[in-house]
């Protein structure tokens, strides 16, 4: 299911992924300005743990929500959106000494996740683990994906799932005073997902 307005882009234009009850999760394919101050809001929490660059403008919602080669999810509750999980090429963080560094960049292979966030209140439902998991399932599908990488707090990755490898370790990472780490995920070791970028919509979680 899909919300468009084509006359007015105030209005987001979304894919309903996945739902179940009042939860849903959206694929953005371009985000309105009535959802930009909600997105804002929640990404408050993340200056606490990551530094003040991810605190969302209405410029860097535009970079990372609409722009072409992006994977923004967001998910919502009562139709209130409580969190999103953005993924990017890695290629698009040229101008980011350590991604280009990374030996995957240039190989159209990588997609970095920027940035997961769900709203305090809503924590320990699962609903971050299932927003995490429509993110994954739909890296996979893409063409040419073989890998996720990004930045945790130092110990996070060993609680993830799968084949992760970290890559190094960044004291004060961001200025936050805190010790990174830079982790690389295969999201396909066996290559079986690598066939269809068009992943189909799932009716309830």
């Amino acid at each position: 299911m899909s919300k468009t307005n084509s006359h007015n882009n105030s209005v987001s234009d979304v894919k309903v992924i996945a739902s179940s009850g009042q939860f849903k999760i959206e694929f953005i394919n371009k985000i309105g300005r009535v959802d930009y101050p909600s997105l804002i809001k929640i990404s408050e929490s993340l200056v606490i743990e990551y530094g003040p660059k991810f605190l969302l403008t209405d410029n860097t919602i535009d970079t990372y929500f609409n722009r072409q080669g992006t994977l923004p999810f967001v998910a919502r509750f009562r139709n209130k959106i409580i969190g999103y999980i953005i993924g990017l090429p890695i290629e698009l963080l040229d101008q980011e000494p350590w991604a280009r560094l990374d030996k995957n960049y240039g190989q159209s292979n990588t997609i970095y996740t920027y940035a997961f966030v769900i709203q305090n209140k809503y924590k320990g439902n699962g609903y971050a683990k299932m927003l995490k998991k429509v993110y994954l399932n739909w890296a996979k599908k893409r063409i040419g994906i073989q890998y996720i990488t990004g930045h945790v707090k130092l110990g996070v990755s060993s609680k993830f799932s799968g084949n992760i490898n970290i890559i190094n370790e960044i004291d004060n990472w961001q200025g936050t005073g805190k010790t990174f780490e830079y982790y690389r995920r295969n999201i396909d070791p066996e290559g079986i997902y690598n066939i269809d970028n068009n992943p189909k919509i799932i009716n309830s979680i």
